[in-house]
């Protein structure tokens, strides 16, 4: 008797399911490459879905739930629907085709975040920004100073680094040098989202969208940075009105020496080398950044031998340099030290942001799949001019992926000049900026800064970054007017 009431809400629930679907749909025939669900039950449900797990993320503050829990669920709801209709059809492969791409595509993105977290959790295990942070309190720069060197470190090493690396690198230094004031780091933590965006538009290497445009062919590598100066407008205007609401005092962090543990230098450079493999990856191979990324994790987990192999030795060196510089607080300290351990490393990553994006690459592949998303892009580029439909995607991108509309865009492939495909580069780029969801750098900083850092904590200064989205445009306008 209690089987039947258990299987008697799902089996409800999918003839609901059922009953939604459009006759047109039904009507679908095996020699059908895709079902048009675009107009039918199964494709409201699935947007449905999407909006409702949208709301839960921007209300995460209020629910106390984490970001990825709604777009997981709903990832799941999407697919589950669209793999139900197509074996109703006799078409399961098509649907499992689609899903599989869209699942590649997620776990190049997660082992390349993942790789780039431990990185990040390495130097931090080193002490490096404890370093770092101590020099700057050292230099006696004030709130504001900080604010603009974290700004342009975010700008100019983003183009190489990438800007999601870059943002996560910046808020550590931010968040040690601000100490207990959570005003001065949300302000930085949304200057250092929209500077990285920026930084990352003027250069084929910066964001996974200008990799896509490149690849495609539609703009030449040197063409790319026709967009420095409109990217750099992009930070500064909103960087510059928001300078004004930092207090120019000192940092409330202690002056202290700091001492980097054993290996923190060379973890550096193992990073910077890494980076470069991802780049000669992708360049010169022909293959992913995520090969260059996770081998260089791999040569990160061999030097972590190698320092738990002399660890013994070091702390025996950091002793002796202790004794005879009669440095008692960093002699307290060796009892303390304890071997590297990468694995440790990698737990410390923030799996509710990889998670996260698992759920929005899923849920936005699903969309896309039912037909959305080039039905978007079909409206915009065939009714409208294309500065303006290039404008409304970098609109479109600040709640939607910037990955899957840039692809619509790149399949719909319209014919527009050369200026307008940098233009939609730029856009899709940095429209990111204008909310925290709107790009990996913010989502990511949303994880690493909990709590401080929030989606409405970043919407109130959105109408700022709007000025500087505007701008941005108007100068590419302008200087590049040429390539119009």
């Amino acid at each position: 008797m209690k089987l039947k009431h258990m299987y008697r809400g799902p089996a409800v629930v999918l003839a609901c399911l059922l009953a939604m679907v459009s006759p047109a749909v039904l009507a679908g025939t095996e020699a059908e490459a895709q079902l048009s669900l675009t107009h039918s039950g199964v494709g409201y449900f699935a947007v449905a879905m999407f909006v409702l797990a949208y709301l839960m993320v921007m209300m995460e503050e209020k629910l106390h739930i984490r970001k990825s829990k709604p777009v997981i669920v709903a990832a799941g709801l999407i697919w589950g629907v669209i793999g139900f209709i197509y074996t109703q059809h006799g078409m399961p492969h098509i649907a499992e085709t689609v899903f599989k791409d869209d699942l590649q595509e997620y776990a190049e993105l997660f082992l390349f975040l993942l790789a780039a977290m431990t990185y990040i959790n390495a130097m931090e295990e080193r002490r490096l920004f404890d370093a770092l942070r101590a020099w700057m309190v050292g230099k006696g720069f004030t709130l504001r100073q900080v604010f603009w060197i974290t700004g342009f470190l975010a700008f100019f090493i983003s183009p190489i680094a990438d800007n999601l690396t870059t943002a996560l690198l910046m808020c550590a230094v931010v968040m040690k040098m601000a100490g207990d004031d959570k005003r001065f780091i949300t302000v930085a933590c949304i200057n250092i989202v929209v500077a990285a965006n920026a930084g990352g538009a003027f250069s084929p290497f910066g964001d996974i969208t200008t990799l896509m445009v490149w690849q495609k062919g539609v703009v030449e590598f040197s063409q790319f940075f026709d967009l420095f100066i409109p990217s750099l407008v992009n930070f500064v205007v909103p960087a510059a009105i928001m300078s004004f609401f930092i207090s120019n005092h000192g940092s409330s962090a202690m002056v202290e020496k700091v001492h980097m543990k054993p290996g923190a230098r060379r973890i550096v450079a193992l990073f910077l080398f890494t980076i470069c493999l991802a780049v000669c990856a992708h360049s010169f191979m022909g293959m992913p950044p995520v090969l260059g990324m996770m081998t260089g994790l791999g040569l990160l987990q061999c030097f972590g031998f190698y320092l738990r192999r002399n660890f013994n030795k070091a702390v025996a060196r950091i002793r002796q340099e202790a004794e005879s510089a009669h440095d008692e607080k960093r002699l307290a300290n060796v009892g303390e030290l304890v071997p590297f351990d990468v694995f440790s490393r990698i737990a410390r990553a923030e799996w509710d942001t990889l998670l996260f994006f698992y759920g929005v690459i899923m849920c936005v592949g699903g969309l896309g799949f039912i037909g959305y998303l080039a039905s978007v892009s079909e409206a915009l580029y065939g009714h409208w001019n294309p500065t303006y439909a290039n404008v409304a995607i970098g609109v479109l991108s600040s709640v939607v992926d910037n990955i899957p509309v840039m692809f619509a865009v790149l399949t719909m492939n319209p014919d527009m000049s050369t200026g307008q495909w940098l233009l939609v580069t730029m856009t899709a780029g940095v429209g990111g900026s204008l909310l925290s969801i709107g790009s990996a750098a913010g989502v990511a900083l949303m994880g690493q800064a909990r709590g401080i850092y929030t989606f409405g904590s970043h919407l109130r200064w959105t109408p700022v970054i709007a000025l500087g989205y505007i701008a941005s445009i108007v100068v590419h306008r302008l200087l590049n007017s040429g390539l119009f």
